[in-house]
């Protein structure tokens, strides 16, 4: 089943055009590449946390707002931030997110005192934000309708990938450099990373002419709805999965004895074991594989939950529980993008929609590593196994309602176009 198309999309569908071509899939890495290189800045602190702590005197809580700041805007404009794109255009938006993105982390670099921090990092999160709305709505409308799927499936796998290359160089960079000097190789990875994209994507003389903001009606609360009750599951999602990961070298510190760069290595390859499972969502999905049997395997992170932190303290356990939650966190996050395109009424509502996806995403993001920071200093790590147990299965129900309306629609359509 695919929504409908305006005139002047339809028009310019290269899928259309020339059914022989195949999609531009050098610019869609590009693309994947620019957010990997912001994904980079959502876990850049956690592998210098001691350094940083120190230096600053802060608490595994307030550690957790520092992480968790980038995703701060994100949090409250997603959806007003998706309805600008659409109208800026999100080749423009995207040169602009990655600039800002890279001046913000000069300036965290800079920073003096914890207030001074905080403030670069919601900076930085404006160009986070519009990175997370622009990137997967330029691939979605690259990519050739038999390649979306896994275009973006490929894609949700940005931050995994993103955070696990974070933290592997993160503990050596940052021993020998200093955090202050990891973050400004951040700052000019960003930075090679915005030229790049700027030579590849193409550019038109006005936003009004731009094939990508040519667009149909804005779409109302009634057309987003579904999308808005797939969102919900994302952040919930998001929410218990991702503080395992970002938080997952603290862990291995504190509780289990790992140096710096050993905590950041282990969890660098835990992270990116979301990639395989963001990576199947697409070609399962092409295989006819159901939206409602891939969601419910989010269920496994239930007993995941349980070894990471109530395992009987053992190393193995912990690794072995973080890795399936980091399995699960990329396959239920591709899940989500590859259903988008499915809830969404028309494809040019994409901006919006990635809007609603970045803002439930980032609000997750947000709230999740220092409500786990709070409950592990308050309560110990165990106490956070029934919050994720809870997030879960709220999220894999949202899910299967979510898969459930998808089949339906698609037997209303098939019998009309087929």
């Amino acid at each position: 089943m695919t929504p409908q198309l305006s005139s002047g999309e339809s028009q310019r569908d290269p899928a259309r055009e020339a059914p022989a071509s195949r999609s531009p899939w050098v610019t869609i890495i590009v693309i994947y590449l620019a957010g990997v290189a912001a994904a980079m800045s959502l876990g850049k602190f956690s592998p210098v946390e001691p350094q940083v702590t120190a230096q600053f005197g802060l608490s595994s809580s307030q550690l957790g707002w520092v992480i968790s700041a980038v995703v701060a805007l994100g949090a409250v404009a997603g959806l007003p931030a998706g309805y600008l794109v659409r109208r800026v255009g999100a080749a423009r938006s995207l040169v602009v997110a990655l600039v800002l993105m890279v001046a913000a982390s000069a300036l965290s670099a800079a920073a003096g005192n914890l207030t001074w921090l905080l403030t670069a990092r919601v900076a930085e999160s404006a160009g986070y934000l519009l990175v997370s709305i622009t990137c997967p709505a330029l691939i979605l409308r690259l990519a050739h309708e038999r390649d979306r799927g896994v275009a973006l499936s490929g894609w949700a796998t940005f931050v995994p990938v993103g955070i696990g290359l974070s933290t592997l160089a993160g503990g050596a960079v940052g021993t020998a450099l200093g955090w202050r000097g990891w973050v400004l190789l951040i700052a000019g990875t960003t930075l090679v990373m915005t030229v790049v994209v700027r030579a590849r994507l193409p550019w038109a003389s006005a936003p009004e002419t731009d094939p990508e903001t040519a667009a149909g009606s804005v779409p109302g609360a009634r057309a987003l709805a579904w999308p808005a009750l797939l969102t919900v599951a994302f952040c919930l999602m998001v929410l218990v999965t991702i503080p395992v990961i970002v938080l997952l070298p603290t862990l291995l510190i504190k509780e289990h004895g790992l140096s710096a760069a050993a905590a950041g290595a282990l969890t660098s390859v835990i992270s990116l074991a979301g990639v395989p499972g963001g990576l199947a969502v697409g070609l399962l999905l092409r295989r006819g594989v159901p939206l409602g049997a891939l969601a419910a395997s989010g269920l496994l992170v239930v007993p995941a939950a349980w070894l990471t932190y109530a395992g009987g303290g053992s190393l193995a356990a912990a690794v072995t529980g973080a890795g399936v939650i980091s399995l699960e966190n990329g396959l239920l996050g591709a899940l989500v993008f590859a259903a988008l395109p499915q809830v969404l009424e028309r494809l040019d509502h994409a901006d919006a929609g990635n809007g609603l996806v970045t803002q439930m995403g980032s609000l997750g993001s947000l709230l999740g590593p220092p409500l786990f920071g709070l409950v592990a200093g308050a309560f110990g790590y165990g106490a956070a196994v029934p919050v994720i147990v809870a997030g879960m299965a709220a999220s894999v129900g949202i899910l299967l309602l979510v898969a459930r309306h998808v089949s339906g629609r698609a037997r209303r359509v098939t019998p009309e176009t087929g």
